[in-house]
């Protein structure tokens, strides 16, 4: 592999250095925005990457690419046996400016468990999802009763010396958009940055419309009013606006897909547990790379199959314009 590295580079002149790997489309949770209640078709185990075919993909695009950032997703990635295994082969891959940032999602209901072999390993964040501190309304958005373990598995997270600790809260109108200042205060409290995320159209019912969005700055609004606010600096390729606490309690961060999209700074690709490439959480395109690898092709083959597809990536996903068109699958079968 080269010690060097090309940027990778798609049409709009945007640097790729971040991506985002599914490493299993099994889940423990059934959330209402995610994926059906009933009759998911999980794929053959057969057919989901192994640890070395994911860090061989991993080291591709760190040693090739410069890519910086890792993050692990599902389905909900603390289902795949062994984690702590897989942590430690991709943390020991340096990138351009030394050890990659290697990241997690996690829904949390088992974070008691894993914690601390995470971190051990070399896991160095978290993404925590809590859309809800209503129990009965965890069950219903969730159809599990899980929050208590999910409040835990925050305690366990902060712990456990992941820093900093993430909670994602999808709003949706009529669901949870009455508890954005319950789960503002859960953050100052418990010292860690929720991020409000924008309903949307990846849900597996197919119920998404624009109403039941809850926009950014409607939601600014409503948290302005209870605790004062004011925006950070520009994100950069961040997904999340960020704002803080003028009192000093904290920050909040706000991820704006559909009313601001931010798609001209995206520096994102995705895997999905399959090892299909995707240019674009909204993608309607994948390409498949889990089937050249097991075919033997070299990693100067695979590299042009990933130059190739970065090169057809959009300018933005078209969400509310009239030729959006709804990506077949929902978000577990992409990944978070």
């Amino acid at each position: 592999m080269r010690a060097s590295h090309q940027d990778l580079v798609d049409p709009f002149g945007r640097v790729i250095k971040d991506l985002r790997i599914s490493i299993t489309d099994r889940c423990n949770f059934r959330c209402t925005y995610c994926m059906p209640e009933e009759g998911m078709q999980w794929l053959p185990r057969s057919e989901v990457m192994s640890f070395e075919e994911i860090e061989h993909l991993v080291r591709i695009f760190v040693d090739r690419y410069g890519v910086t950032g890792v993050r692990l997703t599902g389905g909900e990635p603390t289902v795949r046996a062994h984690l702590p295994v897989l942590v430690s082969k991709l943390a020991a891959i340096n990138g351009p400016e030394g050890p990659i940032d290697l990241a997690m999602t996690t829904n949390g209901a088992t974070m008691r468990l894993v914690a601390d072999p995470l971190r051990a390993a070399g896991l160095r964040r978290v993404n925590i999802s809590l859309d809800t501190l209503v129990r009965e309304k965890f069950i219903e958005m969730t159809r599990r009763d899980e929050l208590a373990n999910v409040l835990d598995g925050i305690d366990a997270a902060q712990a456990a010396g992941f820093e900093p600790v993430k909670i994602n809260a999808v709003i949706e109108r009529g669901v949870n958009d009455d508890e954005i200042i319950d789960l503002a205060t859960f953050g100052r409290e418990q010292g860690v940055e929720v991020r409000f995320i924008e309903f949307m159209p990846l849900d597996a019912d197919g119920h998404w419309v624009t109403e039941k969005v809850v926009g950014q700055d409607e939601i600014v609004a409503i948290i302005d009013a209870a605790y004062p606010i004011e925006q950070l600096p520009a994100r950069g390729a961040a997904p999340a606006d960020r704002f803080r606490y003028r009192d000093g309690s904290g920050v909040i961060g706000i991820i704006p897909t559909v009313t601001k999209p931010f798609c001209g700074d995206c520096d994102r690709v995705r895997l999905t547990a399959e090892g299909d490439f995707r240019t674009c959480l909204f993608a309607t395109k994948e390409f498949d790379l889990l089937s050249a690898l097991r075919a033997g092709e070299t990693d100067d083959q695979i590299a042009a199959r990933i130059e190739a597809a970065v090169a057809t990536k959009w300018a933005g996903h078209r969400i509310n314009q009239v030729n959006f068109v709804r990506p077949d699958k929902s978000m577990s079968q992409i990944g978070g």
